[in-house]
């Protein structure tokens, strides 16, 4: 996603030490318009103008914050937001080990069921409404036939990150992107298995309502039951491969 320039406004620098200026007023707008990794930055020429300073003051500006892992560089295709340093050795790390189901659906509880307690207790609004849209999202999805269960898959990841979110801990955000990922890329969705994606529904609604209505023992405790729900039936649908296998053999 490219920054929109008629919302975010690039302050004019002046003279001075214009590489640190211009470093700053970038991570200025990267941290007020809120971008995430992957956003793309508007062109060198665009930054030179709006900051009205000259191209290779812009090109020095964007090496550093390159440098520091803040921006990647992608020939031919522009300047983008950099994924955080920390996360990105996070994923390197979890991605080199050969983690068990078990584990990486202990490490889910342990990071969504303290994730929904916060995010009721913090009452952030405008957070609570992103879930609530990707609750609707999730639900309109799940009554098209015939269903697109990667699209599930990923509407149901955006849901619970949705609820890291409105917990309002940036690591812990982090953190359940990256296992998103490995889950994604590890364990075919089970919303698939026939019952499950209506009693997932059901799961996540009890969720959200304990989210809106400020309870985050309930709130902590439905997501605790919605992980172990899931871990019950990814094991079911593991076993039940395994078996076709010792069948077919």
């Amino acid at each position: 996603m490219a920054v929109d320039d008629t919302v975010t406004t690039w302050q004019p620098l002046g003279q001075g030490t214009l590489t640190d200026r211009i470093r700053s007023e970038i991570l200025r707008v990267l941290t007020t318009r809120g971008l995430s990794p992957g956003d793309r930055l508007p062109s060198e020429r665009e930054l030179a103008a709006s900051l009205r300073v000259s191209r290779p003051s812009v090109r020095e500006a964007v090496r550093s914050l390159q440098a520091e892992g803040r921006l990647v560089v992608r020939h031919g295709q522009g300047v983008f937001v950099a994924e955080p340093t920390a996360q990105r050795a996070l994923r390197e790390s979890m991605t080199r080990l050969d983690h068990s189901l078990s584990e990486l659906f202990a490490m889910r509880e342990v990071l969504e069921v303290p994730a929904a307690r916060w995010a009721a207790q913090r009452q952030d609004l405008p957070k609570l409404e992103a879930v609530q849209r990707a609750f609707s999202d999730l639900e309109e999805a799940l009554q098209q036939e015939p269903r697109d269960y990667q699209r599930l898959q990923d509407l149901d990841a955006a849901f619970h990150l949705r609820i890291v979110q409105a917990a309002g801990n940036r690591l812990l955000e982090q953190s359940q992107g990256v296992l998103n990922d490995l889950l994604q890329t590890g364990l075919q969705t089970t919303l698939a298995i026939e019952g499950r994606a209506e009693r997932s529904r059901e799961e996540h609604l009890r969720i959200l309502t304990a989210l809106l209505e400020g309870d985050a023992a309930a709130a902590g405790r439905a997501a605790q039951a919605h992980v172990r729900n899931v871990r019950r039936a990814a094991n079911r649908r593991i076993a039940e491969a395994s078996a076709r296998i010792d069948n077919e053999g």
